[in-house]
């Protein structure tokens, strides 16, 4: 059973850190690209941030330069390392994970990759405070 499970959440102010992680399992890591995607209230659900399985990343511009996504091939982790967060960035966060020979990061990003991933986590809860 794959299970996908998302944590670090919390309320912070604007300007300040979060860490959130996801524990992966069920599946063999090493073959899939994996992303953080966000939902806003009222809003689709985006991706914002893609690693594939050699390590490459990228990044939607909103978060370009703020956001890093790290995995871990040794403790089936993704990492979500967020900076200078703002109001907006206020969302529930997932991380997914697609099969790695078909979808590259770029591939994971905005809302066209919702359709890309396979495997999903419950969420995360990101508040951030004016």
């Amino acid at each position: 059973q794959v299970q996908l499970v998302e944590s670090g959440g919390g309320s912070v102010q604007a300007g300040g850190s979060l860490r959130l992680s996801c524990a992966v399992s069920g599946l063999t890591y090493r073959l899939y690209t994996l992303a953080w995607f966000r939902q806003a209230p009222g809003q689709e659900r985006e991706g914002v941030a893609g690693i594939e399985t050699s390590g490459v990343t990228t990044y939607a511009d909103s978060v370009m330069g703020r956001f890093f996504i790290s995995r871990d091939n040794a403790k089936n982790t993704l990492d979500l390392q967020m900076n200078s967060l703002k109001p907006k960035d206020t969302a529930m966060y997932y991380c997914a994970a697609a099969i790695g020979w078909k979808t590259t990061a770029t591939q994971t990003l905005g809302t066209t990759g919702l359709s890309r991933m396979d495997y999903w986590g419950k969420g995360t809860l990101v508040t951030i405070s004016a």
